[in-house]
């Protein structure tokens, strides 16, 4: 297979792949800024954005949102946009 195929089928296949995005705990933003972000970026319910908020803080990390590359990249960047530390899993 042409090397320039097999690298678009593989950027092809990452991008409609499920993948998750995931909220890094950190010790700058308030838990109210936290739930407010989720609750505008990722759709959250109120309790939903509070509970994603606990479990990060605790553990470190909490996977939010579920979904292909390109909407979470987007989702990704506005978090990082409001201070959050977020990542594609």
């Amino acid at each position: 297979m042409d090397k320039i195929l097999k690298e678009l089928l593989e950027v092809e296949e990452k991008s409609t792949q499920e993948r998750f995005l995931v909220l890094h705990n950190d010790d700058v933003n308030t838990v109210d800024h936290v739930i407010e972000s989720l609750i505008k970026i990722c759709k959250h319910h109120p309790t939903q954005a509070e509970q994603c908020t606990i479990i990060a803080h605790y553990q470190g990390k909490c996977e939010v949102k579920k979904g292909n590359f390109s909407d979470l990249k987007r989702m990704k960047d506005l978090m990082i946009q409001n201070k959050l530390s977020a990542t594609i899993d």
